[in-house]
């Protein structure tokens, strides 16, 4: 194949917003800090420096050692822990939701992404240490979108009823997932170790922020991911000043809106609210809203006076919930952190909220976007040579790249576009003789033409037609392997699982991907497994 790799400007997967950012538009220079290099670093690790504090290094510690208790830890990770104690430690921080079984494919790359950045900046800045770090996102209530992962084709879904945050869920019933799953994964030993990922995770621990600690730590742990569970009291007391402030002033709600005022051309990814908090309790997250001259808990009879929610903040920090807009926040004032690695969309929203950091004093972090892949087989990479097929023709939309390839192998031009300059030239001349015969024919003129031209617009349509009639086969072959890389026609990594290669690479996958991608390098890169 020509090219294993593609830029994300190219890949036509990426928003407008997206492409701006990576071309390091002038006018997007207001929403973020510095631009993810490898030099930017040094005035980042300076500027964070000078903000985050012992005390906030020894209350994470504490809570992160808390956090681990029952739990196993390899020396990569309590290396990386008791980095964190000294002042010249940084992190590098991914997030993601706790998805069962991980969800789609693109969980292992913004994971990898942190652990190779960790590794690039202690390659080029040795006297300071680099944690990776990735955020459970334990607080979200939306179970709907977490509920279920793909396999093949097929969709494995955990059905029950759900309310308040998904980290406290009880993973009961899961065991049922398990044994249907079974069914599709087959005999080999990859997928007994599947099976046994999945039963280690979730049916020997009692929630859901449990079981995905232990997953993420069992497929990383050995190369130092820090795991973090903001659902934490010690840590929402660093927190809490913010959030009192967020109650009284709703600071992000008017620099949000200021900065989304002026976000034209490009679509908004989140709009913020007056206040940008949920009460959290078992079983419960709902949003606080400020009605009346009281601070009411959105369809609960709960209700607080300006003091008594400013009392309850202090007494009780682990209430109180951040959402999409000051989750960020939350993150950057209890981590020592450089850089935030996420997908198009949560870059796009963290670029919102640069004004919002700004007027609370808070060091805004980098913005990398994660590494996406696309994994093919040797047998798809060979039929794709085969067909003639370079990774950026099946980047390409489906009908696209039909046509491309009906144009490559006619016995003859398809695009009539000589004829139809031809025909616009006789047009100009005929034209040109109204003009200066009768006026009144001019419209006759160009309504003759435009029915001209649709005629051999049609003929085109038609010729193209038959060539695909004629070459229907290698089309097939062409539209079948674009939907085997590409599900449902969009990306695998959207879709898919990471047991549908875990089964056919085994051990092998994470140390590839790994060994395979670079974060600052902004490339979709392609792998062949």
């Amino acid at each position: 194949m020509p090219s294993d790799c593609i830029s994300y400007q190219d890949s036509g997967y990426f928003s407008n917003l997206i492409v701006d950012y990576l071309n390091q538009k002038p006018e997007l220079k207001s929403w973020y800090n510095r631009f993810p290099t490898l030099d930017n670093f040094k005035d980042q690790i300076e500027e964070k420096a000078l903000s985050f504090t012992d005390e906030k290094r020894a209350v994470l510690l504490a809570s992160l050692t808390k956090q681990y208790e029952n739990f196993d830890l390899s020396d990569g990770t309590k290396t990386n822990l008791d980095l964190l104690a000294k002042k010249t430690t940084f992190t590098v921080t991914t997030g993601h939701q706790l998805n069962l079984f991980t969800g789609p494919l693109y969980f292992l790359y913004k994971i990898v992404s942190a652990i190779n950045l960790a590794r690039e900046l202690k390659s080029k800045y040795p006297e300071y240490d680099f944690v990776p770090v990735y955020w459970m996102a334990t607080e979200d209530h939306d179970f709907e979108e977490i509920s279920h992962f793909n396999f093949k084709g097929k969709k494995f879904r955990w059905n029950r009823e759900s309310s308040g945050a998904v980290g406290r869920l009880s993973a009961k019933g899961l065991d049922d997932v398990l044994e249907l799953f079974k069914l599709d994964l087959g005999p080999s030993e990859n997928a007994k170790k599947i099976a046994t990922l999945f039963e280690n995770a979730y049916l020997q621990h009692e929630n859901l922020a449990d079981a995905t600690r232990w997953l993420a730590n069992a497929l990383f742990g050995s190369y130092g991911l820090v795991i973090v569970d903001g659902d934490d009291k010690s840590l929402k007391s660093i927190f809490a000043p913010y959030v009192k402030q967020e109650l009284t002033q709703q600071v992000s709600f008017s620099k949000v809106s200021e900065t989304i005022r002026n976000f034209a051309p490009y679509d908004v990814q989140v709009n913020p609210r007056e206040i940008n908090l949920f009460y959290l309790e078992d079983n419960l997250r709902e949003r606080i809203v400020f009605e009346d001259g009281s601070y009411r808990v959105n369809g609960t009879s709960l209700s607080f006076s300006e003091a008594e929610i400013l009392s309850e903040v202090e007494n009780h920090p682990e209430k109180f919930s951040p959402n999409v807009i000051m989750r960020p926040l939350y993150q950057e004032v209890i981590l020592p952190n450089l850089c935030y690695i996420g997908g198009g969309g949560e870059i796009a929203y963290w670029l919102e909220i640069k004004s919002f950091f700004d007027a609370v004093g808070v060091t805004f972090p980098m913005l990398l976007v994660r590494n996406s892949v696309l994994l093919s087989s040797e047998k798809q990479a060979k039929k794709a040579d085969t067909l003639g097929l370079s990774w950026k023709d099946l980047f390409r939309k489906q009908s696209e790249l039909i046509n491309l390839k009906v144009s490559q192998i006619s016995d003859f031009p398809l695009h009539l576009l000589p004829h139809k300059l031809a025909l616009q030239k006789q047009f100009d001349d005929l034209l040109a003789l109204a003009e200066q015969t009768d006026k009144s024919f001019t419209g006759a003129v160009k309504a003759q033409q435009a029915k001209q031209l649709k005629g051999l617009e049609n003929l085109e349509k038609r010729f193209i037609k038959a060539q695909k009639r004629k070459h229907a086969d290698e089309l097939e072959r062409l539209t079948q392997l674009q939907n085997e890389l590409f599900p449902f026609q969009g990306l695998q990594e959207r879709k898919a699982n990471f047991s549908e290669f875990f089964l056919s690479e085994g051990d092998r996958l994470i140390p590839l991907l790994l060994s395979r991608l670079k974060p600052l390098d902004q490339q979709f890169e392609v792998v062949v497994i």
